[in-house]
Parts: C-alpha cells; structure tokens; sequence
C-alpha cells in the first residue's frame, strides 16, 4: 500500500468514527407533559428505560433538605402493583440491573434490562411515577438507610466534608449552600404529609423526561409508551425560584478541622456561571491544561518539580444555575500551605498572561474529542446524556453538537476566561485540616 493509499484508508476510518458517533434520537411529548426520546441502537441485545426527573437538592424548602436524595431511596420502597421489597427482586428474575442518583438539579432512575423485557421497564417506571406508596414503615425504613450512607460517604470518610465547605463558603442565597444529602434532623423531623406532598409536586409526568435506548422497535416503543404512561395525569405546573447571589468581591478565608485525616490540603474555589454558558466549557478546558494527566501543568510544577505536593488538581463543578471552579492541593511533609497557594496561583497567572501553546493547544483538543467518544460509547452512556442534555440545557442534540462548541475554543478565550473568573478577589481559601485530639 502506497503513501496515498494508505492516508485515504485513515481519511475514511475517521470519517467512520465521526459518522459512528452521531447519535440518532426521536423525541416528543405525550399529552400529559411527558417528555419522551427514544434512541435505537441494535448492537446488542439490552435496553435502557430511564427517567429523569427535574427535581434536586436545589427545590427543596430550606428547612427540609435532603427530600431529593431521600426519595432517590424511597421510590423503591414499592407501589400499589409492586410489593414492599420487591422491586429488586423483580429486576433480577428478569435478568436486569437498575440504579438511581441525585445532584443538586435533578434525580435520575434506571433499568438495564434485555430487550425482551422493554414492557417490564416501562411498566416498573410508570408504577413509580403512577402508584408509588408513601407511607411510614417506608420513610422510617429509608431514613435509617440515608443515616448509613452519611456516615459512611460523609461523616466517618476522609474529607467528606470538602464539598459541603465549599458551597457553605460560596453559596449565600442560592439553595446550592445546602448538601445534596441534607441534615438528618430535617429528614427526622418531616412529616408523613411533607413527603407525600413533595412527591405530588414534583415526581410527575411533566416534570420528567423518560429516555428508551437499545435494542428496540420504534413504533412498537411508541405504543408501550403511551399504554403505560399516557394515563397518568398532569401535575401542576411547578413555579421556580430564580435566585441571584451578589457577586464575590474579597477574597473569602475558611478553615475546616476534619477529624478522619492525618493530612491537609488547601482549596482555592470560584463560583463560576452556569453549565449552560460558553464560558463553562472553557473552564472544563482550563481544568484540564492545569491537571488532567501526568503532563499538566500542576502536576509536573507542584509534584514533579518542586515535590510540594502528594496531591493536586483542578475541576469545574457545573451545575445548572451557578458552578463551582475548584483547584486544591495536598502537601509533602511539612510543606506550608501558603506554600501550595503561592505555587497554584503562579499555574493560575501563567494561564492569565499568556497563550497556551499551539502543542498544548492540540492536546487539549484531542483530549476533548476522546472525551466525547468515551461519553456516548455505551447505550447507558447515551441514554443518561439524552435525559441530561434535554432536562438542564434544553437541546437534546447537544450529544451530537457539544463537541463542536469545545473545537471552536481559542486559546486566547482559554486566557479571557481565565482572567475573568479566577481571580484572587472572587475566591474562597479554605484550610481544610487535621482536627487535634484532646
């Protein structure tokens, strides 16, 4: 194969894979305010019943945190078709598995079953949006759960509390203050009616969007659809509060004593705009010039260089209304944090005052490609980010375009963007340190 030859063969293959990665869907909303998307891919025989539901730590009263995440436990307790404590067992008789999750903006349940089984997703969904019972023995039962896992993820593991701190710094106004697992007095001293009365408001067809992915007939999908779901009725249209924090102008200094470790690690953090801006997407591209592999730019300075620090990194937190930009540092030995800060904030102004360079540049973009073809490699993969991009950003078609919005980043936006949020005097340092034993 001659040079010419060979460099058609890899035009086409790229070709390939850009087609293979266009992800088909239909969607469409049925009477009752269900949205609904349906993504057939044949590869292999299992499908993806999945809803989302536009409910998170961030609708809840004050008073009352933790309800979303309670109830990502609590609508498995059963409904009026599916006994206390078999829903599991159910899943599993027909060969499947299934699991659910909470943020701050939205709650999200699952099955993964084989194809043949499409009308038992369906109708397990359905008899959760439908049927669900409410009732003591299951709120009493869940709020043991919920106590369990906060003792195990957050109060007993080390720097379990870092996000908390984080938001409780950041945060004023705005419902992302609050933890997405609440408190557990809250949880303790609700009601039987406020969480019958949550439910009502929020866990209804309107307010959800039921993905179907896999191994399935479009017009056969259809119709189980609308056997299962169309009789549900409408819920009242839900009114949300748009909530405005004041902007940070002084740099903000915590500390946290955590009484799990031994050693502790510095947080420089920004609150940053919405997911849905342009701007985010330039931070996530931020985030990873300065810490995504062993080649970045804290790594080889505050690591493999200077040997200052164990541990570094970089992220941005979006989120649907603000996100959280977090850079953080554990030391080696002895080392000061201060030192740690005056070193991440060097990595930080050099992203400031100058241009990343072209080899980075291209480096970053095949990062984010890559990224793109991971995201969408697997039909549970899909269906999550069909329900994501439909639910938080309003535009289903952001699994195909996204990628488009990360190639038409420049590297001097990489630098106006830096410059605009990640300024000493928008911040928060928190010392997050040992707690001494008495």
């Amino acid at each position: 194969m001659n040079l010419k030859q060979l460099t058609l063969v890899v035009a086409m293959l790229i070709s390939l894979t850009t087609m293979a990665q266009k992800v088909a869907f239909t969607e469409y909303d049925l009477d009752n305010g269900l949205h609904v998307i349906l993504h057939q891919d044949k590869s292999a025989p299992v499908v993806i019943t999945s809803v989302m539901y536009h409910v998170g730590a961030k609708d809840e009263d004050p008073k009352r945190t933790g309800f979303a995440h309670f109830f990502e436990h609590l609508l498995f307790e059963g409904t009026e078709n599916i006994g206390r404590g078999e829903w599991f067992k159910i899943v599993s008789k027909h060969g499947g598995k299934n699991n659910a999750n909470t943020t701050d903006d939205r709650t999200y349940y699952y099955e993964v079953f084989p194809s043949n089984n499409l009308a038992t997703g369906l109708w397990m969904e359905s008899e959760r949006m439908m049927h669900p019972i409410i009732n003591q023995i299951g709120v009493d039962t869940q709020n043991e759960v919920v106590k369990e896992e906060k003792r195990l993820r957050v109060d007993n593991s080390p720097y379990g509390h870092f996000i908390e701190q984080v938001k409780l710094h950041l945060f004023d106004k705005h419902p992302y203050k609050h933890t997405t697992i609440g408190k557990m007095e809250h949880l303790d001293n609700a009601t039987l009616a406020e969480f019958q009365a949550f439910n009502k408001k929020f866990y209804i067809p309107n307010n959800a969007t039921l993905v179907v992915a896999g191994d399935i007939e479009i017009d056969e999908a259809k119709k189980l659809i609308n056997d299962y779901f169309a009789p549900i009725p409408k819920g009242k249209a839900i009114t949300r509060q748009s909530i405005k924090e004041n902007p940070i102008t002084k740099e903000i200094h915590g500390e946290y004593q955590d009484p799990n470790i031994k050693l502790p690690a510095i947080m420089l953090a920004y609150r940053t705009p919405s997911m849905k801006t342009r701007d985010a997407y330039v931070l996530d591209m931020i985030s990873s010039v300065l810490s995504s592999g062993k080649s970045s730019r804290l790594q080889k300075q505050l690591v493999d260089k200077q040997k200052k620090a164990m541990m570094v990194g970089a992220f941005n937190m979006s989120q649907e209304d603000y996100s959280m930009y977090i850079v953080f540092a554990m030391p080696v030995g002895k080392t000061p944090l201060t030192e740690l800060q005056t070193s991440m904030d060097k990595e930080i102004s050099r992203i400031q005052t100058e241009l990343i360079s072209e080899k980075e540049f291209e480096k970053l973009q095949n990062k984010f490609e890559n990224n793109f073809v991971n995201q969408n490699a697997t039909v549970e993969g899909i269906a999550n980010s069909l329900a994501r991009y439909n639910m938080l950003y309003g535009n289903t078609n952001l699994i195909n375009d996204e990628i488009k919005i990360y190639r038409s980043i420049t590297r001097e936006e990489i630098k106006a963007v830096a410059n605009k949020y990640l300024k000493s005097n928008q911040r928060l340092v928190l010392n997050y340190i040992p707690k001494e034993k008495k």
